[in-house]
């Protein structure tokens, strides 16, 4: 298993030495998340936190859209720092929280946690269960997962992944939360090559 700290140096090598096209999950507009979060039907004033968000577009369109409370947490502070880079001015309206989610200690409740691609890095019992506790206690209105599928990739940026399908997608979650919709999609990468995601909606008991 890897450690913590050799978790935070993949990541910020990876932020530090590639451009978005060069990575597999950049999306020019993520277009499932929107749709997701969307159907909710929750007010702009919704606290919303994208878990693993790196230097994602998600936050741009959030705040396009005239989302408010928009919290983005991930492992690398250079994907933060890119992320505000791009944002500009717009950054400031946005909390950034360096950490590595199975460490996250909030200090709010949120309305909507989203998190597209970073929940299948955690492949020991220990790791998914830490997430697991800490969305259940800190989550008040609802969770957006997307993981690989089982007919998706084994492996994503060099480190080994936990596929999902909906029926273990919510069994790992079906004590504090209740299934909404689950949806399968290919993700096509910036390199022209196809992966196979599992998106489920899931509503705090």
């Amino acid at each position: 298993m890897t450690s913590s700290s050799e978790n935070k140096n993949h990541w910020e090598n990876v932020y530090e030495t590639k451009n978005p096209d060069q990575v597999s999950w950049t999306q020019e507009k993520p277009g499932t998340s929107l749709e997701f979060i969307q159907s909710l039907g929750l007010g702009k004033e919704a606290k919303i936190i994208d878990i693993g968000g790196g230097d994602s577009n998600l936050v741009d369109f959030l705040l396009d859209e005239g989302y408010e409370n928009i919290t983005v947490l991930d492992i690398s502070a250079k994907a933060l720092e890119k992320a505000k880079e791009r944002l500009g001015d717009a950054a400031r309206k946005i909390k950034w929280i360096a950490t590595d989610i199975t460490a996250f200690e909030p200090t709010e409740t949120y309305d909507i946690w989203h998190d597209r691609a970073a929940f299948h890095f955690l492949t020991t019992p220990e790791q998914v269960s830490k997430y697991v506790d800490i969305a259940e206690k800190n989550i008040t209105g609802f969770m957006i997962l997307g993981t690989f599928s089982k007919n998706g990739p084994t492996k994503c940026s060099g480190l080994e992944i936990q596929q999902y399908d909906e029926v273990s997608l919510t069994e790992k979650f079906e004590a504090g939360f209740k299934k909404i919709n689950c949806i399968t999609e290919d993700h096509i990468t910036p390199f022209g090559t196809t992966q196979n995601f599992v998106f489920c909606s899931f509503k705090k008991h």
